[in-house]
């Protein structure tokens, strides 16, 4: 059986800045998960930091904590603890959460703290691209399961 590695927070785990999660609902999603399917990661709490904690953005290689905090490298390790799990599970792909400076797959927020998104990747995302995974967000079940169908 195939595995899927995804976020801790769509997975259900209280993980996120803020304490919060958005457990994924998707009925396939839902399935995957009884299955046992479903490896959940949190990048940064793997990579080391508190739940909750300030918020963070990726500004160019860096990732940066509202307070001025440089946490690129507790996101490096998380991103690393991604990736070990990835491959220790034989994965068939990522799902992760969008928007996230670690798990966003095609948009992040900009560095200003102001709500403004661009494009770009989360460093957890980022590296499992970088060594050949395909990555999903949440609103890509559709291509997820069809990868899923074929693999």
């Amino acid at each position: 059986m195939k595995k899927i590695l995804v976020s801790g927070c769509l997975y259900g785990w209280s993980c996120r800045y803020d304490d919060g999660n958005v457990t994924c609902e998707d009925p396939r999603f839902l399935r995957w998960k009884a299955e046992g399917r479903l490896v959940p990661v949190c990048p940064e709490v793997f990579g080391g930091l508190p739940t909750p904690r300030p918020d963070s953005q990726r500004i160019g290689g860096k990732v940066i904590a509202c307070t001025g905090e440089d946490v690129t490298d507790q996101y490096e390790a998380g991103a690393q603890e991604a990736l070990r799990l990835a491959k220790e599970n034989d994965v068939a792909f990522a799902i992760m959460k969008e928007d996230s400076p670690s798990c966003g797959s095609e948009f992040i927020y900009d560095g200003t703290f102001t709500d403004t998104k661009i494009k770009g990747q989360g460093r957890a995302s980022q590296l499992l691209l970088e060594s050949g995974f395909k990555v999903f967000n949440e609103n890509r079940i559709d291509e997820a399961e069809k990868l899923l169908r074929n693999a």
